[in-house]
């Protein structure tokens, strides 16, 4: 976008002065330079290096980002010498608080739903690159990390947590769904605890999400730098070199570790009421388990958008027989639908342009949410192609 507001300007200052040229070739060139600046990508000797570098937007995914990772993880992959790739955020606040949905839902709101669809593509395709991904894997989740962040990191081989890091997945409260490869995800941690997460969007803080299962280990927020030196100062490291070392990390970090998962104590309740084969089920299990605990889950989720909670419900029962790649796949189909209905953009509208928090959904409640308007959000539509990885 901003290359066509420059480029407009160049063509207007064709016959003007050479100084209005060379102020427009300027600033083209340091837009330029902060376009490629969101991501930085760098090599340590044969180690790859990602920092996200948003940290005003809290580092959220863009289609800029998707790009310019994408190949450079294909070609650290591709070297035979390259040992790692470790993935952090810039700014100290977070990882990735999610996608960039803004520009995705400005778009679609004058008509172009192609570039929400292709964004939603790039980053699937990035997911199954991390999730096949040959060469260690290391994600630092130190502070936030939502929606796309949780891509960034969970199909990676390590995901190091710390007592900063805050994990949700609140896609049902904008009228999306818990996307970036959660319908393989989250149907595999704890019985039913992924789709109550994923319902809810609950969060989880510190070594709950090492508990959870969504980190495979724990450090101290402020022994991470001292973590990736040592990192980088191994010189050729097997996988098994680098599991030892997150290990001795882990094992030292005391923060959390005598306090029990802060689900612990619902884990059957959330097994028994979740497992209901629809919403309308769950829903009713709520209201005849008649504690205070259950009020609150039940008030949370009728805020919700009722189709986001009726897709989400579908797509991780379903995601539980697929593979990764099936996943994607089929989140692609229900990324499309989500651009060619209300919700996802009335919700983005209510949380994040607008923040009154007061959606107004359409349909408005489970019941009117029928099997028509979730098969069309699964479906792919004549001429549309499938996401290809």
């Amino acid at each position: 976008m901003w290359t066509a507001r420059i480029l407009k300007s160049l063509q207007s200052t064709k016959f003007g002065s050479a100084s209005s040229q060379i102020r427009a070739l300027r600033q083209l060139s340091m837009s330029a330079s902060r376009f490629s600046d969101e991501a930085i990508l760098e090599r340590n000797g044969n180690k790859g290096i990602i920092t996200l570098n948003r940290p005003k937007s809290l580092n959220a995914l863009n289609l800029n980002m998707v790009k310019q990772i994408y190949p450079k993880l294909k070609e650290w992959e591709e070297n035979p010498e390259t040992s790692m790739i470790i993935i952090k955020g810039a700014g100290g606040k977070a990882f990735c608080a999610g996608g960039d949905i803004l520009s995705v839902t400005s778009a679609g709101r004058e008509g172009n739903t192609d570039a929400g669809a292709e964004f939603f593509n790039s980053e699937y395709q990035l997911n199954h690159a991390i999730g096949t991904c040959l060469v260690p894997y290391i994600a630092f989740i130190d502070g936030i990390v939502m929606g796309g962040g949780f891509g960034l990191s969970v199909h990676g081989q390590f995901r190091v947590a710390t007592e900063k890091t805050l994990f949700a997945m609140p896609e049902t409260a904008i009228g999306l769904f818990p996307d970036v490869g959660g319908s393989y995800v989250l149907p595999r941690i704890g019985n039913y605890l992924g789709l109550y997460l994923a319902l809810t969007g609950f969060r989880l803080k510190g070594r709950d999400v090492y508990k959870a299962g969504i980190a495979t280990h724990m450090v101290d927020s402020e022994n991470l730098p001292q973590l990736e030196s040592e990192l980088l100062a191994l010189e050729n490291p097997t996988p098994q070199d680098i599991m030892d070392l997150l290990r001795r990390y882990h094992l030292a970090c005391q923060t959390g570790r005598d306090k029990d998962f802060v689900l612990k104590d619902k884990l059957d309740d959330i097994n028994r009421i979740f497992s209901a084969a629809t919403m309308e089920e769950i829903f009713s299990n709520l209201e005849n388990e008649n504690s205070e605990w259950a009020k609150k889950q039940l008030e949370t989720m009728k805020k919700m958008s009722p189709t986001s909670l009726k897709i989400t419900h579908r797509q991780l029962r379903e995601g539980a027989e697929l593979d990764l790649p099936g996943c994607l796949v089929m989140e692609s189909r229900i990324a499309r639908g989500c651009l060619r209905h209300h919700d996802f953009y009335e919700g983005v509208r209510a949380v994040l342009v607008d923040k009154d928090h007061s959606p107004q959904w359409k349909p408005d409640t489970l019941e009117g949410v029928t099997d028509d308007i979730i098969d069309d959000h699964f479906s792919l539509r004549p001429g549309m192609d499938d996401l290809i990885l």
